[in-house]
């Protein structure tokens, strides 16, 4: 058995601890716990992805995603299936962090990325939406 200790990524006040990146094992799947701290959004628009399934589960406070126009609460021990070209953005509209795990497969969206996103945003001011959508763009996610 191989284990793998979480590495973290900060993108604003978000967090990624990433259990399985793209560069372990076959590069099939990337697994990571998703923290998004009260009254936040993702920083990126609604998007679709390409060629990836998405698994959202909660475990702790609640994560809200809205999939194809609809809002799901995901709370602890509840799941989201968002199926390649289904439009989704998370959100936290409540007061406590939520936390989340996700898991993506194929893993072709994976920490590489999350750390191009995390640049982009990072910047003074407001971040560039063209570069965000470029960056989108070649990693295989559509903005809405």
């Amino acid at each position: 058995m191989q284990s793998f200790s979480a590495e973290v990524l900060r993108i604003g006040g978000q967090e990624l601890h990433f259990l399985v990146d793209e560069t372990q094992g076959s590069g099939d799947l990337v697994v990571f716990e998703f923290m998004l701290p009260a009254n936040a959004l993702e920083p990126v628009v609604p998007h679709y992805h390409r060629s990836v399934d998405e698994v959202v589960y909660g475990l702790e406070g609640t994560l809200t995603t809205t999939l194809d126009g609809q809002k799901h609460s995901v709370r602890r021990g509840d799941a989201v299936f968002i199926p390649r070209g289904s439009v989704h953005q998370h959100q936290n509209l409540h007061e406590e962090t939520a936390r989340a795990l996700i898991v993506l497969t194929p893993g072709s969206i994976g920490r590489r990325y999350f750390e191009e996103i995390a640049q982009a945003v990072s910047v003074p001011g407001k971040p560039d939406p063209a570069r965000l959508k470029e960056i989108m763009l070649r990693h295989g996610l559509v903005p809405a």
